[in-house]
């Protein structure tokens, strides 16, 4: 059964830092490019980041210099390194299979996300 539960928001000051982790179960990252993306109170889901098979990285412009996207294969744990985070990063982080930047759905074996509030 295919699973992915995402873990590590919460609420942090402007310029702090997070780590997110997501754990996959029923399928190995590392053979598919994995996703973050994010959904603001109110608004769609937007793409963040993408890891592809070969490890190669792509970022939003939003996020790009800030945010670090990583994959552990021995565990088949996805990572998100948050930091200089601001309050527009407020949002609920999921993390997902495929490497599309528009066009997100959400699908039925993606977990609960993360939810992650970036206030003074």
């Amino acid at each position: 059964q295919v699973q992915l539960v995402e873990s590590g928001g919460g609420l942090v000051q402007p310029g702090g830092s997070l780590r997110l982790s997501c754990a996959a179960s029923g399928f190995t990252l590392s053979g598919f490019s994995m996703s973050w993306v994010r959904q603001a109170p109110g608004k769609g889901l937007e793409w963040v980041s993408t890891i592809y098979i070969n490890r190669n990285t792509r970022y939003a412009d939003s996020v790009k210099g800030r945010f670090t996207i990583s994959r552990d294969d021995d565990k088949n744990i996805l990572y998100l390194e948050m930091n200089s985070l601001k309050p527009d990063d407020t949002a609920v982080y999921y993390c997902a299979d495929g490497d599309r930047t528009t066009g997100w759905v959400k699908q039925y074996y993606w977990g609960q996300g993360t939810q992650v509030t970036v206030s003074s």
